[in-house]
């Protein structure tokens, strides 16, 4: 029998910890392209450090989560948001290693000029970070609508990945001293898209939370 009270105070202790892992996954991902853009060695290390941080809060949130479901033996809905629960600060984790090989990718160039200035990774870092804290917002209140638009934003970042990668090949040709770099920024390219799947993959969770149904947003 679930104790009600006791239940929802530690599920709020699991939104939390999802939020905080959500602002820290966008805050290591602006700081990493800001480091890539201006060079910051210090910067892309500090990012790096601090990556221990998120790990400890989906550590957190898996005990919470499983001493819920020993003690309180929720189902239905309230086993789903606990499973759930998990499966985001999954992705969230995962969001945060590829924030952070952006940020190695600043280590790798070593204070090299760019190749050229970077117009399409700001943007889609833009978009991205939009769309894990609406991912987040929209599990926060249960927003199947929210969720669903992980799937449109998606689309966009898929468009500029693909603008970039059309755009570096063509350098390469042009300019072969700078397969390097240029194969460098096509790998953060690659990173960003799939921290926007792994916000997909929380839209998904979402519509699951809510409808008991996963839909499959990353066609």
């Amino acid at each position: 029998m679930i104790r009600r009270k006791e239940f929802d105070k530690d599920l709020e202790e699991l939104r939390t910890l999802l939020q905080q892992m959500g602002e820290h996954v966008i805050d290591a991902l602006e700081g990493a392209v800001v480091a890539l853009q201006t060079q910051d060695i210090e910067r892309a290390q500090d990012i790096v450090k601090a990556d221990l941080r998120l790990n400890a809060m989906e550590d957190k949130i898996m005990d919470i989560g499983s001493r819920l479901i020993i003690t309180q033996q929720p189902v239905a809905k309230d086993l789903r948001r606990i499973i759930v629960a998990f499966k985001i600060s999954s992705d969230l984790e995962r969001m945060g290693d590829l924030a952070l090989d952006v940020a190695k990718v600043t280590l790798r160039i070593q204070g090299q000029q760019l190749i050229k200035p970077l117009v399409d990774i700001p943007r889609m870092a833009e978009i991205v970070s939009v769309m894990i804290t609406e991912a987040i917002q929209s599990y926060l209140d249960e927003n199947t609508d929210l969720a669903y638009k992980m799937a449109q934003d998606d689309d966009q970042v898929d468009g500029l990945y693909s603008a970039m990668i059309n755009e570096l090949y063509a350098y390469m040709v042009e300019k072969p001293e700078s397969l390097n770099q240029a194969m460098l920024l096509t790998l953060v390219g690659r990173y960003i898209e799939r921290i926007a799947d792994h916000a997909t993959n929380i839209g998904e969770s979402v519509v699951y939370l809510v409808t008991g149904k996963r839909p499959d947003l990353n066609q």
